[in-house]
């Protein structure tokens, strides 16, 4: 089992930005931390957790670097039966915010990952986006965290922004792999409805000629294991979700899972505040479920189990290894190419 927890504070409002974050509900951060306490000892008896039976927790946001580690050590103390022993434990963290207090708090807490919103080591491109911090803030964040003992450390990248080169792409990786990361995340730039940049869609790059450029040579520093993460280290939690397992989704505008069941708290912070146990729920069907686990197989190292197959998917997937477009091991079908994935899935289910 997994464990999901949303902050909704943040420090800048990046212009891709649709997350459930707010720039201007400081005042709301201690009811709403005592809030996720409400929540999460009803979702601890709703998913009959057992003692050290949660795998992984990661911290996101929003910016989880803006609430002090002591209003997090609650929900550490009531956790602390349920947490396996070596889990691996994530918090996100902005480079702005993430002091070296914040990160050695953390760090006595039980958190031994940060993962870093970085997304570019060029100051025009970051100021572009709505960054709050510059290239400098975030290489010295990483060594922060280096220093303050973290045992895994990742950060973000964004790509195929307007004014993108392979120039500025390159000196993005150098810069990045010249820190102590063992794990890293690139994201292609999406214009989001609602957005400031989707009120403005004329800087957006729609051709994306750099993507499998860009990617290629991620590949030559990290081995890819889903279609947007690389790393000498695969995240646990990040591997969960594709392999389909429960996660409990604590907090405002998180998503929760058990067995076929999502769970959605209210997204409106003082709502949630006011009502932390205000969650819908939907039911999904095993065809939604099976679509669901061929296209996150097909994006990642965890592949497509063949008994989860009808005989005409099982004959189309079939096809697709005859063809060199898939290999088949142990039962699974896996893609090398995770750029079509969609395209496979679409292929096996017709």
């Amino acid at each position: 089992m997994l464990l999901y927890i949303h902050i909704p504070f943040c420090d800048s409002k990046c212009h891709y930005c649709s997350f459930n974050s707010y720039v201007d509900l400081f005042h709301l951060r201690e009811s709403y931390m005592e809030a996720l306490l409400i929540q999460l000892r009803f979702e601890l008896k709703r998913f009959k957790a057992e003692e050290k039976s949660i795998e992984t927790i990661f911290i996101g946001g929003g910016t989880p670097s803006t609430v002090k580690p002591e209003l997090y050590r609650p929900i550490f103390e009531l956790l602390k039966p349920y947490i396996k022993e070596y889990a691996e434990i994530t918090s996100e963290a902005n480079p702005n915010s993430a002091t070296s207090e914040w990160l050695e708090g953390m760090h006595s807490l039980g958190v031994n990952r940060i993962s870093f919103g970085v997304q570019s080591f060029n100051d025009e491109k970051l100021k572009k986006l709505g960054r709050a911090h510059r290239a400098t803030d975030a290489s010295a964040a990483l060594i922060r965290a280096e220093e303050a003992g973290y045992q895994h450390l990742s950060l973000d990248l964004i790509y195929a922004v307007d004014g993108d080169t392979k120039a500025l792409l390159t000196h993005d990786l150098q810069e990045a792999f010249k820190l102590p990361i063992d794990h890293l995340s690139a994201y292609a730039l999406t214009i989001e409805e609602g957005t400031p940049f989707a009120a403005t869609p004329d800087i957006a790059n729609e051709k994306l000629a750099l993507t499998e450029w860009f990617l290629k040579n991620i590949k030559t520093h990290f081995p890819t294991y889903e279609i947007s993460n690389f790393g000498k280290y695969r995240s646990k939690h990040n591997l969960g979700y594709w392999e389909y397992k429960d996660y409990i989704g604590l907090g405002s505008g998180a998503v929760g899972f058990l067995k076929d069941t999502r769970f959605y708290p209210t997204k409106d912070v003082q709502a949630y505040i006011d009502n932390p146990l205000n969650i819908q729920s939907e039911k999904l069907s095993k065809a939604s479920i099976k679509i669901e686990k061929i296209f996150l197989g097909l994006r990642s190292v965890v592949g497509v189990s063949k008994e989860i197959l009808s005989s005409q998917e099982l004959t189309n997937a079939q096809l697709l290894v005859s063809e060199n477009k898939l290999t088949y091991k142990n039962g699974y079908f896996h893609n090398d190419d995770y750029l079509l994935s969609d395209e496979l899935a679409l292929f096996i289910q017709q």
